[in-house]
């Protein structure tokens, strides 16, 4: 898994290299200082797991997240300070780790991001482990709790992240499944579902209006009154996407 180190102190850094020496499935591709050569880092090599630090100068760890444009990486904070903790988890960190880290906890940690790539799918659940890229016609079993559906892809408009899962919206219903928005954009058709921002996969045949928005960015508005802003960097790409 390629892996970005983010933190202000080099010793920390030295030190948090050393102990992933003992997991060969984490690749440490680099290592950033501060917020700003992080977000260079992160657009240039596309790393799949960040260990971030919270408090350092300029941007801290949170503001860096906010900053992301498109696929967020998994995410393990480490830090100092236990005061962040329940924050931290808002942003969908797999886990947070309290320096000096330990390598028993630090195992703990590696392991939660093993499972993350491989999250069953019996409750709450989305088609799950096949690599088959899923399109507007295929039909998939979305469960949560009692309830059961069987709906084709093409009739959901709009996917959300919240936390660990991810809200389906189609025809009156919104479920949960227990999926990641990272792992759910890697089954989907890009032509058909396109990564509006951090928390949404919005269908593109459900747009029904387009406006400019902020900062370079776009608000489209889907068949529902579903109201979705695109981030100005995914704006340059939904562009180039349906332009001729």
């Amino acid at each position: 898994m390629k892996t970005l180190i983010i933190d202000d102190e080099r010793l920390a850094r030295n030190e948090l290299r050393r102990l992933l020496e003992n997991f060969p499935k984490i690749q440490i591709i680099g290592e950033a200082a501060n917020a700003d050569e992080a977000l260079g880092m992160i657009d240039e090599l596309e790393p799949e797991l960040l260990f971030l630090d919270i408090q350092m100068p300029g941007k801290n760890g949170f503001e860096l997240l906010q900053s992301i444009e498109g696929k967020t990486p998994e995410v393990i904070f480490t830090t100092a300070f236990d005061e962040y903790a329940i924050k931290a988890f808002e942003f969908n960190a797999l886990d947070y780790l309290l320096k000096p880290i330990e390598l028993a906890r630090l195992s703990e940690a590696i392991l939660r991001v093993e499972e993350e790539q491989h999250i069953p799918e019996n409750a709450g659940s989305f088609p799950g482990t096949s690599s088959k890229v899923l399109g507007e016609n295929d039909q998939v079993f979305v469960k949560d709790g009692e309830k059961c559906w069987f709906v084709k892809l093409g009739k959901v408009r709009l996917f959300e992240s919240m936390g660990n899962y991810v809200r389906l919206y189609f025809d009156d219903q919104k479920p949960l499944v227990l999926k990641s928005l990272n792992a759910l954009e890697d089954r989907l058709n890009p032509s058909t579902f396109f990564r509006a921002n951090r928390k949404h996969i919005i269908n593109l045949q459900w747009i029904e209006k387009i406006e400019p928005w902020f900062s370079g960015g776009l608000l489209v508005t889907l068949r529902g009154g579903d109201k979705i802003e695109i981030s100005r960097r995914q704006a340059i790409r939904f562009k180039d996407l349906l332009s001729l």
